[in-house]
C-alpha cells in the first residue's frame, strides 16, 4: 500500500498508508487531550471532517474550540441539529438553508403554520435529546441524479433546486446525515462536528417570516434563529447582552424620545421628527467641520441619472435589481409599443459615479491631487421589505461619503491621513473599534502587481498610524483591497461603520486622467471612504450605545428649566434666554405639575441637566442643578452652570 507524508504544525512529519482518515492518523500522532477537543481539521488549509481520507502528502492541523473557524463550524452543525428536530416534530416540513452567522445560526422551513413560542421550546428540547444520543454526522457522496431523486421523493423541492443550481456538471454531490437518512439528511458541503454530543451550549431565540432566497416573489418560509457557544458561560453572557439590547432598541427609544417614526406609506424611510432632525443635522455639521479643514470640497450631485451612467459604472449590469428605476417622459414616448426597453433612468444608490463625472468635467493636473470630494445627499436602494429593520436597514439614507482622487505615490500618505481622521471622529463619540485589512480575493480585476502594491501601501499606512489590525485574506472587494472598522458599542456588539477602499477599476471605466509632472497622462486611484457610514445606521448605533442618554454635546435638549410655581416663571424665562443666547439647547416646563413629576418626566426624556427654580433660586440668581446621572448637584450661579456646560460640550466624548 502506498504511503503519504503528513506534516504537523510543529514541522514534524509522519508517514501513513494512503486513505488513512484524519481521525485515525491524529489519534496515533497527537495527545489524547487534543483529540478529545477535536472538531474538524485543516488539510492543506482546507477545512474538512475528521473522517476525511489522507490520499496524498499534506499538512494537517486539528481544529479545536479555540481555532479561528471552529465557532462557525459548530454553529452550522447546530443548525443541522435544529433542522433534524423540526422535521421530526413537524412531519411534512421541507427545508431551505441553515447557515452559521456572526451571532449564531438560522434555518428556513416551509411549514403548514407559523411557529409559536411553545414550538421553540419543543424544538429545543428535541435538539437536546438528539445531542444527548451522541449521533454521528456523516458525509456521504451520492450520485447526483440519485440525490435529486431522493430529495424530490422526500418532498424537498428547495433542496432539489439547490442541487440542480450548485452541482451542474458534477457526478456526485455531498450530503450529510445525522445518524442515518431517516433521522436527518441534508445537501451540504460541510464540514461538521463528528457527533451531536459536541453540541451543548445552544439556545433558540426567535422566529420570523422569510422568503426563499430573500425574494418576496418566492416561497414564504419560517426562519428560526438560534445561537451556540462552546461554553455555557459564554451563552449566558450573550443572552444577557440580548436582554440589554432589547432595552436599548433604537426603534423603541427613538419613538419614546420623539426622534423619528415610520409609516407604511414610506417603507424603509424614516420620518425625522424635530429632535431627531436636530441630532441628524448636528452629525452632518460636525462632519463638515471635521472635513473642511482636512481639504475636502462638499459637492451635490443629481439624484437621478440616465442609465448610460450606470452602464459605464457597471451598476446597471450588476446592481440594477437593488436600484429604483425610473421611466422618463422621453423614454415613454420612444418605447411606446416596445415594452422590452423598459426604464431609462435610475435613482442613485451611491455617489461615486457622480464624483467620477465631476473629476472628468475639466482637465486635471498632478498639482490638483489629492482631490477630495464629500457629499451628504440622499441615496436610495431597493432593499427587500423582509430585511428592512428600523434605521439599520433602510431604503433611503445619506452617507458622510467621500472620494479621494490620488496619484499612485500618494496612496500611503492619504490612507494614513484617513486613519487618523477616523481615530479623531470616533474618539469624539467615545467609541472604540477593531480594524481589519481585506486583501485580494480569488476573483479580482486588474494586475497582481497593482494589488500587491496597493496592499503594501495599506499595510504601511496602518503601521505608520500605529493602528492595530488583523488581515482577512481574500476578503477584499473585486476592484481593490479595503480597510474596515468594526465599532464596539457599550454592550460589546460590533457595528461595521467606517471603510477605506482602494479602487483602480472605476477610474478606468470612466477614462479618468490627470497630467503628471512628466507632462504625460496618468490614471488616478480613487479611495472610497466613509466614517459614519450612513447617518441612519450611525444614529441607530449612537442611540443604542448611549441607551438614548446622548452626551451633552449631542443631546437634542441639553437642559430643562423646572419652575416650582407660576411665580417662578418670569425668572425661568430670563435664565432660558441667557442660556439659549450662549448656544445651549434649553426647554422650559411651565406646566402646573408637582416638581417631582416634572423631574421624572425629564429623566425619562434623558435630558442631561434639570434646573429647578424656586423662591431661593429666583432671589439669588441661581439654579438648583440635577444631573441625569449624578442626581442633585446643589444650587449654582447661572454663569457657573453655563461655563461648566460649555466646557463639557467642548470635551465631547462619551455619555456618563
Amino acid at each position: 500500500m502506498s504511503q503519504v507524508t503528513v506534516t504537523l504544525p510543529d514541522g514534524s512529519q509522519r508517514s501513513v498508508p494512503a486513505g488513512t482518515s484524519v481521525q485515525e492518523f491524529a489519534s496515533g500522532a497527537l495527545p489524547q487531550a487534543v483529540m478529545k477537543k477535536a472538531l474538524a481539521a485543516e488539510v492543506n488549509g482546507q477545512l474538512v471532517d475528521l473522517t476525511f481520507p489522507l490520499e496524498r502528502d499534506a499538512s494537517l492541523k486539528i481544529v479545536t474550540p479555540d481555532g479561528a473557524n471552529a465557532l462557525a463550524l459548530y454553529r452550522h452543525s447546530t443548525a443541522h441539529l435544529l433542522a433534524a428536530a423540526v422535521t421530526q416534530l413537524f412531519p411534512g416540513t421541507s427545508c431551505g438553508i441553515g447557515p452559521a452567522t456572526d451571532d449564531g445560526f438560522f434555518y428556513d422551513f416551509v411549514v403548514s403554520r407559523p411557529f409559536v413560542p411553545e414550538d421553540l421550546e419543543k424544538i429545543e428540547a428535541r435538539m437536546r435529546a438528539l445531542a444527548s444520543q451522541d449521533l454521528p454526522y456523516e458525509r456521504q457522496m451520492w450520485p447526483r441524479e440519485e440525490a435529486i431523486r431522493f430529495f424530490r421523493e422526500r418532498g424537498e423541492p428547495l433542496k432539489v433546486q439547490l442541487i440542480e443550481e450548485k452541482t451542474a456538471g458534477q457526478a456526485e454531490v455531498s450530503c450529510y446525515t445525522i445518524k442515518d437518512r431517516d433521522t436527518f439528511v441534508d445537501f451540504c458541503v460541510g464540514p461538521h462536528v463528528p457527533s451531536t454530543s459536541k453540541l451543548k451550549a445552544f439556545k433558540l431565540l426567535s422566529t420570523s417570516n422569510a422568503y426563499w432566497k430573500g425574494d418576496a416573489r418566492n416561497q414564504p418560509m419560517q426562519r428560526v434563529y438560534g445561537t451556540a457557544f462552546f461554553k455555557d458561560e459564554e451563552l449566558k453572557q450573550y443572552l444577557t447582552q440580548i436582554e440589554e439590547a432589547k432595552k436599548r432598541d433604537h426603534r423603541r427609544i427613538g419613538k419614546d424620545l420623539g426622534l423619528f417614526t415610520f409609516h407604511p406609506y414610506a417603507p424603509g424611510a424614516a420620518l425625522w421628527l424635530g429632535k431627531g432632525t436636530l441630532v441628524y443635522n448636528m452629525l452632518a455639521s460636525y462632519m463638515r467641520d471635521v472635513l473642511f479643514p482636512a481639504g475636502y470640497d462638499e459637492v451635490k450631485t443629481p439624484l437621478i441619472y440616465n442609465k448610460a451612467l450606470w452602464e459605464t459604472s457597471g451598476h446597471w449590469q450588476h446592481y440594477r435589481e437593488n436600484m429604483f428605476l425610473v421611466e422618463s417622459r422621453d423614454s415613454a414616448a420612444k418605447t411606446e409599443g416596445k415594452p422590452d426597453e423598459g426604464p431609462d433612468m435610475a435613482v442613485k444608490a451611491m455617489n461615486c459615479p457622480g464624483h467620477m463625472l465631476i473629476f472628468a468635467s475639466e482637465g486635471r493636473s498632478y498639482r490638483d491631487l489629492p482631490m477630495r470630494l464629500h457629499e451628504q445627499t440622499p441615496l436610495h436602494r431597493n432593499e427587500a421589505s423582509g430585511v428592512l429593520a428600523g434605521l439599520t436597514r433602510v431604503r433611503q439614507f445619506s452617507q458622510d461619503d467621500a472620494h479621494c482622487f490620488v496619484m499612485e505615490s500618494q496612496i500611503g500618505e492619504e490612507v494614513e491621513r484617513l486613519l487618523n481622521l477616523v481615530k479623531r471622529v470616533y474618539a469624539d463619540f467615545g467609541l472604540t473599534y477593531h480594524v481589519k485589512l481585506s486583501t485580494r480575493p480569488a476573483e479580482f480585476m486588474g494586475e497582481r502587481a497593482t494589488w500587491d502594491h496597493a496592499e503594501a501601501e495599506l499595510h504601511r499606512a496602518l503601521k505608520a498610524a500605529d493602528v492595530p489590525y488583523r488581515v482577512d485574506e481574500g476578503d477584499g472587494a473585486f476592484y481593490g483591497p479595503k480597510i474596515d472598522f468594526d465599532v464596539m458599542d457599550a454592550i460589546g456588539r460590533k457595528w461595521q461603520c467606517a471603510t477605506i477602499q482602494l479602487d483602480y477599476q472605476m477610474p478606468e471605466r470612466f477614462g479618468l486622467k490627470y497630467t503628471g509632472a512628466d507632462n504625460a497622462e496618468h490614471q488616478p486611484v480613487v479611495i472610497h471612504r466613509a466614517i459614519f457610514g450612513s447617518f441612519e445606521r450611525f444614529m441607530a448605533l449612537l442611540i443604542e450605545n448611549y441607551a438614548g442618554a446622548f452626551p451633552l454635546w449631542l443631546a437634542p435638549v441639553q437642559a430643562i428649566l423646572l419652575p416650582i410655581a407660576d411665580r417662578h416663571l418670569d425668572y425661568a424665562v430670563s435664565v432660558q434666554t441667557k442660556l439659549k443666547a450662549a448656544g445651549l439647547r434649553v426647554e422650559l416646563d411651565g406646566r402646573v405639575e408637582k416638581i417631582g413629576y416634572k423631574i421624572r418626566e425629564a429623566q425619562l426624556q434623558k435630558v442631561p441637566y434639570m434646573l429647578v427654580i424656586g423662591d431661593r433660586e429666583a432671589a439669588e440668581g441661581t439654579v438648583a442643578v440635577r444631573s441625569r446621572a449624578g442626581g442633585d448637584q446643589g444650587a449654582k450661579p447661572v454663569e457657573e452652570f453655563l461655563a461648566a456646560a460649555q466646557a463639557e460640550v467642548a470635551r465631547k466624548g462619551a455619555a456618563e
